[in-house]
């Protein structure tokens, strides 16, 4: 039988989430690590609603923060830098030796490099006229 090829956009989340699981069992196979773990903190307002989040996972030996948010009216706090401080040192606390973050010129590489992250590429015209910015911050004591 040939598989055909379809424009889905709107695939299901929990069949796009079962193919992500497909591919990650995959890695752990390639790798010999199956140490992958979610790595998420939210930041909640009285009500207990989301309002901020920084989220990624910890696996073979490196972290990757790929969600960092906060709401517009929670901005300008230091609720960006509690949640980011927070992902690191569960990083850490995991033997992550590296933490890796993407981030675009508009956003906050500012906020990454203050806490010690160093600019690893840039990306110019992603999107156009704008770069996308690759960040790392090696964890000391578990280089």
């Amino acid at each position: 039988m040939t598989p055909s090829l379809q424009a889905e956009h709107d695939l299901a989340p929990a069949e796009l989430n079962a193919i992500e699981e497909r591919l990650n069992g995959d890695n752990r196979r390639l790798t010999g690590r199956g140490d992958d773990r979610a790595l998420v903190f939210a930041l909640r307002n009285e009500q207990g609603r989301a309002v901020g989040a920084a989220a990624g996972y910890s696996w073979a030996g490196i972290a990757e923060l790929t969600l960092m948010w906060v709401d517009e009216a929670y901005r300008g706090l230091g609720h960006g830098r509690k949640l980011l401080d927070a992902f690191v040192a569960e990083a850490a606390a995991r033997g992550s030796q590296r933490v890796w973050v993407s981030t675009y010129d508009f956003q906050a590489p500012g906020l990454y490099e203050k806490a010690g992250f160093e600019r690893t590429a840039e990306l110019t015209g992603w999107p156009e006229g704008h770069s996308n910015i690759i960040l790392c911050k090696t964890l000391a004591g578990n280089a």
